[in-house]
């Protein structure tokens, strides 16, 4: 056991009340994680509050508990769990309330796996950035194997749905074989995989309007180096008409991997404010997305990254150099 992992142990023996924090863009990942523990967490005899500064997406709404993670905070806590992100930049609207506050002056522990992101959270107390999970709610069944943290069946299934998510159905470059285990042992145990993967078709059913607005990105996606980069940009309007019924970025990024010849996709968001936001993932084999995203103060996994950009010199250049960059990336992998 880890030092790390000791000091966590500690910190929640000692807590009563514990605040379990999601960044600014939650996913399948940073929710079932975030319910996974608050299960339990709530078994060790907790009190749990489940935080997001912005709304859950709709495509989210498959995983039973999504309505209790609130944009309010209790002001009285011990400590706080901020799961599935290690960047500062991810917690700006924490950051900008009055909670950052709260947060900062009590223990602060961080579970991520986003390895290629070092932690810039400068009130972390303790962080694990485990580079063995597929996600963070692997990280989390890990640790409750070592410090023998209770797992109900409701737990196990958060555990299975936040795999899936960042594993894309355990069909990533990032799924090892401890991956594998994992899940089987999570099936083994009673979690009904088939129930949870039909939830998510439900609930992931599109709109007729985002069906026809996916055929409009389509039609606008660009081609670079070739054929080998796909990019798609989506105008500020766009990201407030569409974006609260269906994020565009998973959207339209599978199709774009499924074009011949493309090995990169590219999703840029331009706000009126002058932030950029970059979505992007690649194709078996390619391996330059963390690369291509740490150039741009972002991160994740060499397959599945982001960044953010506050305010832009220039959003067509900001483009530009995505795709030079990605194209130098290509071509140092050939």
């Amino acid at each position: 056991m880890t030092d790390e992992i000791k000091q966590i142990d500690q910190l929640v023996k000692d807590a009563k009340t514990i605040v379990i924090i999601q960044a600014d863009n939650p996913d399948g990942d940073s929710l079932a994680s975030a319910l996974a523990l608050e299960q339990i967490l709530e078994d060790l005899g907790k009190t749990t509050h489940l935080y997001c500064a912005v709304d859950m997406p709709d495509y989210l709404k498959h995983l039973s508990g999504w309505d209790r993670v609130s944009n309010e905070m209790p002001s009285n806590f011990d400590i706080s769990v901020i799961v599935d992100t290690s960047a500062s930049t991810l917690l700006e609207k924490l950051d900008a309330s009055h909670y950052k506050h709260w947060v900062a002056n009590r223990p602060v522990i961080v579970l991520d796996h986003h390895t290629d992101v070092v932690c810039d959270i400068t009130y972390a107390t303790v962080v694990i950035n485990s580079s063995e999970a597929i996600a963070t709610g692997e990280l989390i069944y890990m640790l409750s194997n070592q410090l023998n943290w209770p797992l109900n069946l409701q737990a196990k299934t958060h555990i299975a749905s936040s795999i899936l998510s960042d594993s894309l159905g355990l069909s990533s470059e990032g799924t090892t074989a401890n991956t594998y285990q994992v899940m089987a042992d999570l099936i083994g145990s009673g979690v009904d995989r088939p129930a949870l993967e039909e939830a998510r078709r439900a609930l992931n059913k599109m709109p007729e309007i985002i069906y026809r607005y996916k055929a409009k990105l389509i039609e606008r996606t660009e081609m670079y180096a070739d054929g080998r980069i796909a990019l798609l940009t989506i105008p500020h309007e766009e990201i407030m008409t569409y974006s609260p019924l269906y994020n565009p970025a998973p959207l339209i990024q599978n199709d774009m991997l499924q074009v011949e010849k493309v090995s990169v996709a590219i999703v840029i968001k331009n706000y009126k404010d002058g932030k950029v936001t970059g979505s992007i993932r690649c194709g078996h084999g390619t391996t330059i997305a963390a690369d291509l995203a740490k150039h741009f103060g972002g991160g994740g996994h060499p397959y599945a990254s982001g960044f953010k950009i506050e305010k832009a010199k220039s959003q067509l250049a900001t483009k530009a150099e995505c795709i030079k960059l990605a194209t130098d990336l290509l071509e140092n992998i050939e």
